[in-house]
């Protein structure tokens, strides 16, 4: 912890601010852009009540390597959960300290307090509040604090805060205060002679142990060279004689004020008298390569293979491609450090060659890691093989900052406009499973139900959904007792039951269809309903009666004989009476109290008790889609499936007509569903402000639902695609061809016959998704992971099948009969021309 910060408050002498960035953290208003500022000075930057609220702002400050911003209260719940608690101070005035929220306590580090009173027990009451929050105090009168006021400050964890006006380089006086002055004040040493023990060290390694006196570190903070206290000969300074100077880059003191580390870039033979790099012996690892490396730049001899390295470009870059290729092909542990030590020596030749240090990589490290935003990661097209086969996944990688509650719900975002062609089909592909692996994962479960019957099933539920159960199927009638609801959910059920129902009911093809393609040759064709169906409603993060109802409905209207509801129990073993109420509604001939995989198979193959069924229809996991996928290709199970399932997904299109809460509320009502649920905003010709309002909405709203840890982590995993028109916009959406679209457009409905690859459409910005989940009448199972663009959602039809017929007269085939044996003549199938032509034969 610092001793004191200064506040930049007028311009400033350039040798002020190098001695004061050697030993502090630097407060720049954030109005002010001093010039003469180092670029490797620690910098928090403050905003003021002046100062214009601007989150993308801020972030891009803490993006270009700002410790910290202080922002005043009004903005605090702005940016609390944006910007993360560890890079935010609260600016408070003495007087606001009441209107703190538990909110804004929880969502910063830090408090700038401006108070006319440097009372140390006030400000410890402060400290109290704000618990594991670090406090800065800032006096708002004109008088210096004395000595042993800053020392009282320093010993109660409190930094002083002062007006660079107040500081200075030379001797302390009534106006001003001599900056090594304050630093060396609260220093306490428990040494008879007065000195404080010093540990040098050089990026991160230890050069030696010293002696520092007030006297040297004064002269050190000012001259910016090491400067030390000999307790033979008085003041120490460092290469004054041998040549190996030190540039001090900064001086730190210990938690009990008694200590003092100085960070250095040492010059000449080393900082031991031994000419060594440190006095505790020879460097290794990386410090001795970039000390070789630095040597062999100015000595190597000509011919050798390090001055080749030097003084051959392309040699060089050559060697460092041809070693991450060899890191990249390494498997076991020693292969791997082999290769990756390889790899590191020629990457630090090229960087000796250029002049860079490990400081400054390690420097670039730090600057990267004070990022907010986050690139996306992706490997540039060249460097992707194109004879691999990329694992099914969104390209754009996730931001880890996201996993962290304070850090800002948002979306990743993309300008079609500006991408090549390898990019934008990144922006198309879901993290679907592997379907092989995922397969031969669920094989044994199925096996297992498949040969075991019910004693499987009762192990596996007991297993996977922890429920100890006698029996896994309910037959009707359902007892009232289960399914005991409140008044208003089974309103809710029954509205949405009688839209749906309506709905599907109008798909039934109750009529034959009829067609005489020639005089005597009459065709047809009629429905009949699938005979015995399974409902997979799934149960893990959520309660689903919907589904229930969205399956049943249609089932019902279909006319299916045998409706059997597999569904996951509860704990306790009985199931939701939500879905139990559905399945009543809907004339369910039996519930299966069971999920997953094994529920898949007792309704593909049937147990004792389970009935088989003849398709299986519904949503699920990885686990459930797997399991319908194997099934449907097993002749011994004889059933078929509905349609491959994935994650949730949703695309919305807004234009500048949309309203940011709508859009971001439909955004997270998917988003919800579970962690691998697919959330894409295409914009049209917004502006960033405009994007801005939408992710502000996302991130608020998102912080306000109670499944904000599963939005968290599907929504840093989504994206935010720029197009400059509605038909880009749709074109793109027609590429990705999502379970959801949500058209937020001017006169949208005009839109729609641009729409060619879509599970179901949402028109306007009335139309939320939510309606058609629940209650509007249409389905919401539909198809996902792109695949809209070959099947459709589940329907009335979904559940019937269609069986043609013909008839043919006598005159009929005397005109038919010629053209039929002359084509089963042309395939060589005698027997079928014979059908025909002893028919022909019988009527001459």
């Amino acid at each position: 912890m610092a001793v004191f910060l200064p506040l930049l408050d007028s311009n400033v002498e350039g040798p002020l601010i190098a001695s004061l960035a050697r030993i502090s953290t630097l407060i720049v208003p954030a109005l002010q852009s001093p010039s003469q500022v180092p670029d490797n000075a620690k910098r928090h930057i403050l905003y003021d009540q002046e100062s214009t609220f601007d989150l993308d702002q801020i972030i891009q400050v803490l993006d270009a390597g700002a410790e910290k911003v202080i922002v005043p209260i009004a903005w605090a719940n702005d940016a609390i959960g944006i910007i993360p608690a560890a890079r935010l101070i609260l600016l408070l005035d003495v007087a606001n300290a009441s209107a703190v929220s538990d909110r804004i306590r929880s969502g910063v580090s830090g408090v700038l307090l401006k108070t006319p009173s440097l009372d140390v027990d006030f400000i410890g009451s402060v400290s109290r509040f704000f618990t594991g929050a670090s406090i800065h105090v800032l006096p708002t009168v004109q008088e210096l604090p004395s000595p042993a006021t800053i020392q009282s400050l320093r010993r109660a964890d409190a930094i002083l805060v002062l007006p660079t006006s107040s500081l200075t380089l030379s001797e302390s006086s009534a106006s001003q205060l001599n900056i090594a002055d304050i630093f060396v004040a609260p220093l306490v040493s428990d040494r008879p002679d007065g000195l404080f023990p010093t540990v040098v060290t050089e990026g991160g390694r230890s050069l030696g142990l010293v002696y520092s006196s007030v006297a040297s570190i004064k002269e050190s903070i000012i001259s910016g060279k090491g400067v030390y206290q000999s307790r033979k000969h008085g003041l120490w300074r460092k290469g004054e004689t041998s040549g190996a100077i030190q540039d001090v880059i900064n001086i730190a003191l210990d938690c009990d004020l008694d200590a003092v580390e100085f960070n250095v870039v040492q010059h000449g033979s080393g900082f031991c008298h031994l000419n060594r790099p440190s006095c505790f012996g020879e460097v290794n690892g990386l410090a001795a390569l970039e000390r070789t490396l630095q040597s062999r730049l100015s000595s190597a001899p000509e011919g050798s293979y390090t001055r080749r390295l030097f003084n051959d470009s392309n040699l060089l870059r050559a060697k460092i491609m041809e070693e991450a290729d060899e890191l990249c092909r390494a498997e076991t542990k020693d292969e791997i450090a082999f290769e990756a030590a390889d790899l590191i020596y020629f990457a630090l030749t090229r960087c000796v060659a250029a002049g860079v240090s490990i400081s400054d990589i390690e420097r670039s490290l730090d600057k990267k890691a004070k990022k907010v935003t986050r690139r996306t990661g992706d490997a540039k097209p060249q460097w992707v093989k194109k004879d691999a086969q990329p694992a099914p996944q969104a390209a754009p990688a996730p931001s880890t900052a996201s996993a962290s509650p304070d850090a800002p719900i948002r979306m990743r975002s993309y300008n079609l406009s500006a991408s090549s062609p390898a990019e934008r089909a990144t922006y198309l592909r879901r993290p679907v499973l592997n379907s092989g692996e995922m397969i031969n994962k669920v094989k044994p479960i199925v096996d297992s139900v498949r040969t075991r019957g019910d004693e499987a099933l009762l192990e596996l539920t007991a297993k996977f959904d922890k429920a100890q159960m006698d029996s896994t199927v309910i037959f009707p009638p359902f007892s009232p007792e289960s399914m005991k609801i409140d008044d208003s959910v089974r309103k809710a059920i029954d509205i949405a039951y009688s839209n749906v129902h309506k709905f599907h009911a109008a798909q039934d093809e109750k009529n034959t269809l009829i067609v005489e393609t020639m005089p005597g040759v009459i065709c047809s064709r009629f429905s009949r309903p699938i005979a015995r169906v399974g409902l997979y409603v799934p149960g893990g993060t959520a309660i689903l009666p919907s589904t229930a109802l969205m399956l049943g409905a249609p089932a019902q209207v279909a006319g299916c004989k045998e409706i059997v509801i597999a569904t996951p129990p509860r704990p306790d073993g009985s199931i939701s009476p939500e879905v139990m109420y559905v399945a009543q509604l809907v004339g369910a001939s039996a519930i299966l109290k069971a999920g997953g995989a094994q529920a898949v198979a007792a309704l593909a193959y049937g147990t004792k008790t389970v009935p088989k069924v003849d398709k299986i229809f519904g949503p699920g996991n990885q686990w459930v889609t797997a399991a319908k996928m194997l099934v449907q290709n097993d002749t011994d199970a004889l059933v078929s499936i509905d349609m491959p399932a994935g994650p949730s997904e949703v695309l919305v299109i807004a234009d500048s007509t949309c309203k940011p809460g709508f859009v971001a509320a439909d955004l997270l009502s998917q988003a919800e569903h579970g962690v691998d649920s697919q959330v894409v905003l295409v914009t049209v010709n917004l502006s960033e402000e405009e994007i801005s309002a939408i992710e502000k909405e996302v991130d608020t709203q998102a912080r306000a639902l109670p499944r904000v840890d599963i939005i968290r982590e599907s929504i840093s995993k989504s994206l935010i695609i720029k197009t400059s028109s509605a038909e880009e916009a749709i074109e793109f959406s027609n590429d990705y061809a999502p379970e959801h679209l949500i058209l937020h457009l001017k006169d949208a409905s005009a839109k729609v016959p641009l729409v060619q690859n879509a599970g179901s459409v949402f028109v306007g910005p009335y139309s939320p998704e939510s309606c058609g989940d629940y209650a509007s009448g249409t389905n919401h199972t539909l198809p996902t992971n792109g695949y809209a663009r070959q099947f459709s959602g589940v329907n009335t039809q979904s559940f019937q099948k269609h069986i043609t017929s013909q008839e043919v007269t006598a005159d009929g085939l005397k005109s038919l009969g010629p053209v039929v044996a002359t084509l089963a003549d042309c395939e060589g199938l005698g027997a079928h021309a014979n059908a025909v032509r002893i028919r022909l034969r019988d009527m001459a």
